[in-house]
């Protein structure tokens, strides 16, 4: 399975990432405000379809490591806030998000003691450095889940997503 996400359509990116089980703990750290803050961005979500998800994204909390956020994200510091719809959520296989135009879908699969995971984010932006902005950091917030749920410390957030960002720059 490759850590790197994929266009698998003209708008669409998808990663898959065999994480620590079991389905139950995954589940949690997508659904749960506090669990979500450690790995992608806090806040409430309500648990039926037509709810509201309240992201509340603070990147500087997300690791112990201290940096200083690149210049083009300035605006990001302090953190922000992002409101999306619950489309699905059918604990704990499938949750999808309607969030600024396109969806992402989160689809957990029992592998044993592990769980794939699928994201899939469609109606990406047109412009390239958007793109790459999102793969980056699509990408940046698994290996931080990833980190989490095997029980080790993340990297400091920025400071990945600027070699992501330079890796996925050569892809896309």
């Amino acid at each position: 399975m490759d850590k790197y996400g994929k266009l698998i359509e003209d708008h669409t990116l998808q990663f898959e990432r065999l994480l620590p089980g079991p389905i139950e703990r995954v589940w949690e750290y997508l659904t749960d405000g506090e669990k979500r803050a450690l790995w992608f961005a806090g806040g409430p979500m309500d648990t039926v379809p037509g709810g509201k998800v309240e992201y509340q994204f603070n990147h500087d909390l997300l690791s112990p490591e201290e940096e200083v956020i690149p210049e083009k994200y300035k605006d990001l510091e302090g953190g922000m806030t992002s409101m999306a719809d619950v489309l699905t959520y059918n604990e704990p296989h499938l949750l999808v998000i309607g969030w600024e135009g396109g969806e992402v879908t989160f689809k957990l699969e029992e592998q044993g003691d592990q769980v794939k995971l699928t994201l899939t984010h469609s109606n990406l932006k047109r412009d390239r450095d958007a793109r790459i902005g999102t793969f980056a950091g699509w990408h940046t917030h698994l290996d931080i889940l990833q980190d989490r749920l095997s029980k080790k410390d993340p990297k400091a957030f920025w400071t990945a997503h600027s070699k992501m960002e330079e890796e996925y720059e050569q892809m896309i």
